[in-house]
């Protein structure tokens, strides 16, 4: 039997990389189509390694990755069709915007160089800076400059690896827009992020990465509504907790509630943001003046933790 669904730009089946007794990634299987993926994790989950792996730049230590169907380490041709933003690449301060440029476009032998230098540059809006040396930039700035020496060869596919740091609101939507653009030209995009509204707002597909494994996977909504369905634990400072205790327990948004050493209560909720509403009204209506309101659990290894242990939390 025939499947008429179209073969992912990337593919990787049980991918693994090992640093020494470390496992970075772990046996992630994955396919991506074009579009805009959002590859979603906390801080040393393994996203900038399975990148790296993705674009050829970093061995495998077991399993593969494909794309358009190839290898992809040591493939030179291949390598020309892929653009990748590291997440802590440095650029040189010494050159200017367009000589950054201009030079990522030599070494990718790119012709006519001088079209597709200012066709990148044009691309992240600033043309108007690019004659400034890029140690006078802010940090926003050397950020949309290093996107566009990763465009400057118009890549089929682009790996980007936390693009956002350090960008303003204004840039964010800015590249928002681009990379919508680019997608909607039927190129493959991946964008690593430990933000989830970041990812949420331009993703269509997002991955889910935690210790190294793929957590989850699919449409962000399906992965938004199974985030809103985990437990929160919210602490509760006030002057009379007994008493706003034995009322917030009638709440229908409220699951448990228990007096912590010090006084405060700790409540277990899976509807916070109604809980958040009710909570004022109900201790206006109990003569109780609230002190400090907190979600406990908001990290997002809590968060990922919950989809990783199948929502047992």
């Amino acid at each position: 039997m025939t499947s008429d669904a179209p073969a992912p730009v990337i593919r990787t089946e049980r991918l693994t990389r090992w640093f020494g007794n470390i496992v970075a990634v772990n046996e992630v299987t994955l396919d991506i189509h074009p579009g805009i993926t959002g590859l979603l994790g906390p801080n040393g989950a393994g996203k900038s390694t399975l990148i790296r792996m993705m674009a050829g730049l970093a061995r495998v230590s077991s399993g593969t990755v494909t794309l358009f169907g190839e290898p992809v380490r040591n493939n030179p041709p291949l390598s020309k069709r892929v653009g990748v933003m590291h997440e802590h690449e440095t650029v040189y301060g010494f050159l200017t915007g367009r000589q950054f440029v201009t030079l990522m476009g030599e070494l990718r032998d790119v012709t006519p160089l001088r079209e597709a230098v200012e066709r990148a540059i044009d691309h992240v809006e600033l043309q108007d800076a690019a004659d400034r040396k890029i140690r006078t930039y802010s940090r926003g700035m050397r950020q949309r400059i290093r996107l566009a020496g990763t465009l400057v060869h118009d890549p089929e596919v682009l790996l980007l690896d936390e693009p956002l740091n350090g960008a303003d609101p204004k840039q964010r939507i800015h590249f928002q827009r681009l990379l919508k653009r680019f997608a909607s030209e039927g190129r493959t995009i991946v964008v690593s992020s430990h933000i989830l509204e970041e990812v949420e707002r331009i993703a269509d597909t997002v991955l889910l990465l935690v210790n190294g494994k793929l957590a989850a996977s699919g449409d962000f909504r399906a992965i938004r509504a199974a985030l809103n369905e985990r437990p929160y634990h919210v602490l509760v400072a006030c002057d009379s907790p007994r008493a706003l205790a034995a009322a917030v327990v009638q709440l229908d948004t409220v699951e448990a509630v228990k007096l912590d050493p010090d006084g405060r209560i700790v409540i277990l909720s899976r509807n916070v943001r109604d809980l958040q509403i009710e909570l004022p009204k109900l201790a206006q209506r109990t003569s109780v003046t609230l002190r400090r309101v907190v979600p406990l659990d908001d990290s997002l290894e809590s968060v990922f933790g919950y989809l990783v242990d199948g929502g047992e939390r």
